[in-house]
């Protein structure tokens, strides 16, 4: 939070604070830097704040309002289906907020366009989520979506190609050679791509692996596979 408050380059709008919250100590922190930003601060019942940050049992008996200009709606990607130069992620069924957080920071670094985000079936944007990925995520471009299948059934209809991350892949993700729009679906931790999202794949891509290893983690996937289709 007081990172946040810190950081210039973020729109914050309103500090909510629990009347319950004891002064002093990091809190005081937290109230100067909005002071001296000329944030309003608000104090809320424990209750209120809980509906606010919806996450009461981790806010603290804090909560932000951070405005993020880089987020959107599915519908964006629309227009963004006309250059051959997108580069989309999705994700389906990564419900591991570290892992999470850490394909956000990775994606952002690497110039992805759009990260497809589910509101169902994916780890919520919360506090656990915003700290692994080093505070990255408000400056993410993040686009919400009700489930993976719609969504990427959706980014078809407007002439995405959409690549899944398999060990059969037919491709590895060095030697693909985009031609067009592509969005590129990671599984979740446990069960992968999921049956149906699969079905829409229209290739799959590898990443070679040595010394008999079978699988890498999520998000290590996610930042090779980030800075891979990028490059070209």
């Amino acid at each position: 939070m007081l990172e946040a408050l810190q950081d210039n380059k973020l729109d914050a709008e309103r500090l909510h604070i629990a009347h319950s919250n004891k002064r002093g100590g990091i809190m005081d922190e937290i109230m100067t830097a909005a002071a001296h930003r000329g944030i309003e601060i608000r104090e809320h019942e424990r209750a209120a704040l809980a509906r606010i940050s919806r996450n009461g049992k981790q806010d603290q008996g804090v909560a932000l309002d951070i405005r993020c200009p880089d987020f959107a709606e599915l519908d964006s990607i629309e227009a963004l289906a006309k250059s051959p130069n997108t580069r989309l992620l999705a994700l389906d069924g990564i419900t591991n907020p570290q892992n999470a957080g850490m394909i956000v920071r990775s994606a952002a670094a690497a110039g992805i366009d759009g990260i497809l985000w589910p509101r169902k079936g994916v780890a919520a944007l919360g506090p656990l989520v915003i700290k692994a990925s080093a505070g990255t995520l408000f400056r993410a471009p993040i686009v919400h979506c009700e489930d993976a299948f719609s969504a990427i059934e959706q980014c078809q209809l407007w002439g995405i190609t959409v690549a899944t991350l398999r060990a059969d892949g037919e491709q590895t993700v060095f030697s693909h050679q985009p031609k067009g729009a592509m969005v590129y679906v990671l599984g979740g931790e446990s069960g992968g791509v999921s049956p149906k999202v699969a079905a829409l794949a229209d290739m799959g891509l590898s990443i070679p692996m040595s010394n008999s290893v079978e699988s890498l983690n999520v998000a290590v996937t996610a930042g090779i596979l980030a800075y891979a289709v990028t490059a070209h």
